[in-house]
């Protein structure tokens, strides 16, 4: 079984970047002249996704005007955030606009190439409702890290700054079952990481994959100078 709709977080200001880019959405940062964007959809689009909700805050009339309601073969969809519903109240809005019982969650500042196939696989073999991808990182100083059981429950999550050193780290990929958010009430606005991992993650079953494919979050400077000569090597 394979899942074909996929949501992207594109609120983001890009407060850490503003050196560099002015007066558009994160997601708009050009890389070699294109936005960060498009590179995440062209992944999307060759992994057979072919519908997208952008969950929009900040000026998001500059990415709409550029997406229009289609890429390439990606029909496009908009939650739009009259006011910051942090990472959870953005995916719980936009997962409104999901036709389906499942849906891939990705970041807008982070471009994580895995094998979706593989994905689909793990998720539905655990009879999993909310699979986290993880990715194994030299320092998980930057990021906070995550530990997992022999059956790749996630048994801890472990903020910023606590540890240093190789480990794994919350890649910001997400295949989630819509119907988690039925069967727990949250409020309109809340954080994903602190009100529902933090907090639920002791009860409730969320299971982690760990994929070693290449991973990049442009949410500082010097990695976004990076992905300029990256994305180079970029091809479909």
């Amino acid at each position: 079984m394979i899942v074909q709709e996929a949501l992207i977080l594109a609120g983001g200001f890009g407060t850490r970047l503003k050196g560099v880019i002015k007066d558009i959405p994160k997601v708009m940062a050009p890389v070699n002249g294109r936005p960060f964007l498009e590179y995440i959809l062209d992944d999307l689009e060759h992994n057979v996704i072919d519908h997208v909700v952008l969950s929009v805050g900040y000026k998001h009339e500059i990415i709409q005007d550029h997406f229009n309601d289609r890429y390439k073969s990606i029909k496009i969809d908009y939650a739009i955030e009259e006011e910051p519903l942090g990472t959870g109240g953005g995916i719980k809005k936009s997962f409104e606009f999901i036709n389906g019982y499942r849906a891939l969650v990705f970041n807008g500042d982070t471009m994580f190439r895995i094998n979706l196939s593989r994905i689909f696989e793990f998720h539905f073999s655990k009879s999993s409702r909310f699979s986290i991808i993880l990715r194994q990182v030299e320092d998980v100083s930057r990021y906070g890290s995550v530990e997992i059981d022999d059956n790749h429950r996630i048994i801890k999550f472990n903020e910023k700054g606590l540890q240093t050193g190789e480990g794994r780290i919350n890649g910001g990929v997400y295949l989630i079952n819509k119907s988690f958010f039925k069967e727990n009430k949250f409020p309109e606005k809340f954080s994903l990481e602190k009100d529902c991992f933090e907090k639920m993650y002791e009860q409730y079953p969320f299971y982690g994959i760990v994929c070693k494919q290449y991973f990049i979050d442009i949410g500082i400077p010097e990695d976004y100078q990076k992905a300029q000569n990256d994305f180079k090597e970029f091809e479909y």
